[in-house]
């Protein structure tokens, strides 16, 4: 996967185009703008979730809309700043009314999960590199949504932050590991599972069990028992030991 950057435009304007202040991002008096700003984010992620993120372009997105790329920069200056109104687009679907019931083990447990379907619906998200995070009004929402799982906990501010990434970087290494299995896929016209039926007999011609006797032993036991690797059951299994490590952390008398 190519990497895209988030922060990497003009500050000012994306600023204004995340919180809605500039052309065709809300009601002013006068003419009504040919476009809107959601109007062409839709339009380019829409774009993105059919085609991969290499495949936006203020060309490609102004061809979509019908006119010249030049009829956009009114709305939006370049790519660098389209991407982190869709970045911050998106992140409204990670918002929930409200936490699932339960603690913070059940809280956290609908976090990851919502993200992994965020990324499962958006794959390209998964090229953006946010260490310079978004800072729109969704994303800020997601954020503080995703940081009152530890209410209650008692945990220090620092802590919870920390906590959180590592819950969220858990949910984008699976979620990349499944993605890069479809496009494999995609790519060879092979499921891994057709992949190991190719492979396997080839293998047991050369591999040694008394050299390799802990690799062979475990890989016969997981074949057996589910046959080729299955991200989504990767994710289903790894993320309550994530929950048990984290639970370690808490303070005793966190319920």
């Amino acid at each position: 996967m190519t990497t895209e950057y988030s922060g990497s435009g003009d500050p000012r304007r994306s600023i204004d185009l995340l919180w809605g202040r500039g052309p065709g991002t809300e009601a002013r008096r006068g003419p009504r703008p040919k476009f809107t700003v959601p109007g062409i984010v839709a339009v380019a992620v829409a774009l993105a979730d059919a085609e991969g993120l290499a495949a936006v372009s203020m060309r490609r997105v102004a061809q979509r809309l019908g006119v010249t790329a030049m009829s956009l920069y009114t709305y939006v200056p370049s790519k660098a700043e389209l991407l982190d109104v869709m970045v911050d687009a998106v992140g409204a679907e990670a918002v929930p009314e409200a936490h699932a019931p339960g603690g913070w083990r059940e809280r956290l447990t609908a976090v990851a999960r919502t993200n992994w379907e965020l990324y499962r619906r958006h794959p390209w998200l998964l090229q953006v590199a946010t260490s310079r995070p978004v800072l729109g009004p969704n994303s800020i929402a997601k954020y503080d949504f995703e940081l009152r799982a530890f209410e209650g906990t008692g945990l220090a501010d620092v802590d919870t932050d920390q906590l959180l990434s590592l819950v969220l970087d858990y949910v984008t290494g699976a979620a990349r590991a499944a993605v890069l299995a479809e496009q494999a896929e995609r790519r060879t016209g092979r499921s891994d599972a057709e992949w190991w039926q190719a492979w396997a007999p080839l293998l047991a011609e050369v591999l040694d069990p008394a050299r390799f006797p802990t690799a062979a032993r475990v890989g016969q036991a997981a074949g057996e028992e589910y046959g080729a690797g299955d991200p989504a059951r990767a994710f289903a299994f790894g993320l309550p030991r994530v929950l048990d490590g984290i639970a370690k952390f808490m303070p005793p008398s966190t319920p």
